[in-house]
């Protein structure tokens, strides 16, 4: 006799037997509206006492329908929750208030940096992708023969320049004069060397011809830049949206680029630790990343990239400076020298984080 019957038997009876025990236990029973009715809770069995248990956590009178579902799934795509309606409002107009009260332990009402940051760049990129704002698949790179022919004669015409220059030295007894052209030859062999330096990157030829200056360095001798010089060659397209997609991916980058500048402005300030340092870092990206978006629809509307650009330039450095001027309690000019040096460093992060991108590309 097959132990399939009594196997299917012996799970009914079990079944059963749960059921009756939940129900003993507080019940799960659902009401009118599709709520559960338990008096225990449903997942550790401890009796309640308030809307959560306080034994497991998970919350009480649980709903069991279709909306519940949407809410779950909007709830867990976006994590649009009661704290991300407390973070905003801070996030915009009083960002140092909220880095500060997150980092002295007010955590129950606001979304956790990190948390934020992922969620506001995950968006920024789904907005890029609805407005059209992604990488052109069809880029075809110039006509190389075209380029090389003209980065020969401009090297001809320079090296038509640098003889009549010689010319010229070997006429001259004026020591100021002969300095002069000196100087000039000593120009025209850097413009010479950065054309053949350009040549070989660009089209992989040499001149082969004795040099006439001094060699400022040669391209080819690093085997990854002309790797990657002919990846971006054969396929552009293709490279520009691993740049995208990279931007993305490792868009958390740029918090461990920014921590050492940070770090750097309040060395002397024993109070302030790495961690308060990575909160303000992470919600001031948090903000550009919403402002990108904001900027991202206004252009969608028709507004002038010179706007675009002038909104940027006013909101951005004004927020950096509220946040540091707030969160770290600064005076005045303690927070406008801070942001002077902040706003350098920013193009040394990015610049980084582009090389980042570029080096993750080649391969």
């Amino acid at each position: 006799m097959s132990d399939i019957p009594e196997a299917i038997g012996t799970a009914s009876e079990g079944g059963l037997f749960a059921r009756a025990i939940s129900r003993e236990s507080g019940g799960s029973a659902l009401d009118a509206d599709g709520h559960f009715a338990e008096t225990a809770c449903l997942n550790c069995g401890t009796e309640l006492v308030g809307p959560h248990c306080h034994t497991c956590g998970q919350a009480a009178h649980l709903h069991r329908t279709l909306s519940a579902v949407g809410h779950d799934l909007v709830h867990g795509v976006l994590h649009l929750d009661g704290k991300l309606w407390h973070t905003l409002p801070l996030l915009a107009w009083r960002p140092g208030d909220l880095t500060r009260r997150y980092i002295a332990g007010e955590r129950a009402f606001f979304v956790s940096p990190m948390a934020m940051f992922l969620f506001t760049v995950f968006l920024m990129f789904a907005v890029f992708q609805a407005v059209g704002f992604t990488t052109p698949a069809d880029i075809s790179m110039p006509d190389m023969e075209q380029i090389d022919g003209a980065l020969k004669q401009e090297r001809e015409d320079l090296t038509d320049e640098r003889a009549e220059l010689v010319t010229s030295l070997d006429a001259t007894d004026d020591e100021a004069e002969a300095s002069r052209i000196r100087s000039e030859i000593a120009d025209v062999d850097e413009e010479i060397a950065s054309i053949e330096a350009g040549r070989s990157v660009l089209t992989d030829k040499d001149f082969g011809e004795p040099g006439m200056h001094v060699t400022i360095g040669d391209p080819r001798s690093s085997e990854f830049l002309h790797h990657l010089n002919e990846k971006w060659r054969k396929n552009p397209g293709l490279m520009l949206y691993k740049l995208q997609s990279n931007s993305y991916k490792f868009s958390w980058l740029l918090i461990p680029l920014s921590l050492p500048f940070v770090w750097l402005l309040f060395a002397w300030r024993r109070e302030f630790k790495a961690y308060d340092h990575a909160v303000f870092v992470t919600y001031s990206l948090s903000f550009m990343s919403l402002m990108f978006i904001a900027l991202s629809l206004l252009a969608k509307a028709g507004v002038g990239l010179g706007w675009l650009f002038t909104i940027f330039a006013t909101i951005a450095p004004l927020h950096i400076y509220r946040q540091l001027k707030q969160g770290y309690a600064l005076s005045r000019w303690s927070a406008i020298w801070r942001l002077l040096v902040l706003l350098f460093a920013i193009f040394i992060v990015l610049s980084l984080f582009l090389q980042t991108l570029l080096l993750l590309g080649a391969f």
